[in-house]
């Protein structure tokens, strides 16, 4: 097996993980973590998007990803891509306003408020790239997109990785506020910007029937 493909199982296997962490969040009050029942307390909506935005988001971002399922089906992948693109937007204001209402401190809320800024915006101009039919575009978007939900994925690894090294949450917590995503970010880049990155997207170019599609498909 290439190593590309262990990387994207090792990805999605941990995506996954993380989502169902979040939907339990969201659906079973009895198992949330003290913190998460005091901002389900302050802001069940907001919260309970979050939480449900995000997990989907984690799962679905995670096949909308993989080169041959997507070619292989694009109906499915017309599809997935809407539930995507609606699961950032609820996922993403309500981190917006999770992070402007947070008891946290102001570095951890412009960090949270940063991510969930950075996150609508790349998946909106991941829409907009696809309405006008650039391709390569899109993908690249998509690819920085999705970086910014794995937020989700590197924030619970940072966390219990302060614990372990004796760092007091109140001294990590605004610094994995930034940390969760910004390297997300910047790895996506290098990977976006390197040979084997193109050859890996140049590969896995869409068949010409998806070219003479509708261009009205968010993703």
């Amino acid at each position: 097996m290439r190593w590309k493909g262990l990387g994207w199982y090792a990805m999605t296997v941990l995506a996954v993980l993380v989502a169902g962490y979040a939907f339990a969040m969201a659906g079973v009050p009895e198992w949330r973590h003290p913190l998460v029942r005091g901002l389900f307390a302050q802001q069940p909506l907001a919260t309970w998007g979050h939480f449900a935005g995000g997990g989907t988001a984690l799962v679905v971002g995670a096949f909308q990803l993989h080169a041959r399922l997507r070619n292989r089906w694009l109906g499915l992948h017309r599809w997935l891509g809407r539930a995507y693109v609606l699961a950032v937007a609820a996922g993403g204001i309500a981190a917006l306003v999770l992070a402007l209402r947070t008891t946290s401190g102001g570095v951890a809320a412009a960090g949270f408020a940063s991510l969930g800024l950075a996150w609508l915006a790349t998946t909106a101009l991941a829409v907009a790239a696809i309405r006008r039919r650039r391709l390569a575009a899109h993908r690249d978007w998509m690819v920085r997109s999705y970086a910014l939900t794995l937020a989700a994925v590197t924030l619970r690894i940072y966390l219990p990785a302060s614990q372990f090294a004796g760092i007091s949450f109140a001294i990590a917590y605004p610094a994995i506020a930034w940390l969760c995503w910004v390297p997300n970010l910047l790895l996506a880049e290098a990977f976006l910007r390197s040979r084997g990155a193109r050859d890996a997207l140049a590969a896995s170019a869409v068949p010409p029937r998806w070219r003479r599609g509708p261009a009205r498909s968010p993703a």
